[in-house]
């Protein structure tokens, strides 16, 4: 069984940096497509970045890119999100995704597996 655990959230002031890490375990990382959404409070839960099984492509949502960089290391079966450029709006409790296969979906419905959450305030 696939499990996903995330860490590096916390309280950030706007303009700073993060990066959230996530750790597959229980299956070749490398056979799984990879992705980060997340929720804010009251809202649904959204896309942010995804990154193929090699990580060779990746795929951004627009409101995050050109701050955000999705990368991981198939040799420590984890997956990155790097946040640089923070804003208020960027506060929500963020999720790691896991899928067999290529990888590369937009939609939760795409992804079978899910991690517990790692919560990011921004302060303005």
């Amino acid at each position: 069984q696939v499990q996903l655990v995330e860490s590096g959230g916390g309280l950030v002031q706007a303009g700073g940096s993060l990066r959230l890490s996530c750790a597959l375990s229980g299956r070749t990382f490398s056979t799984y497509g990879m992705a980060w959404f997340r929720q804010a409070p009251g809202m649904e839960r959204e896309f942010v970045a995804a990154i193929s099984w090699s990580g060779g492509a990746t795929s951004y949502a627009d409101r995050v890119k050109d701050r955000f960089s999705i990368s991981r290391d198939n040799a420590k079966n984890t997956v990155y999100l790097q946040m640089n450029s923070l804003k208020p709006e960027d506060t929500a409790d963020y999720y790691c995704a896991a899928e067999f296969g290529y990888g590369m979906g937009r939609l939760t419905s795409e992804y079978t597996y899910w991690g517990q959450g790692t919560q990011v305030t921004v302060s303005s």
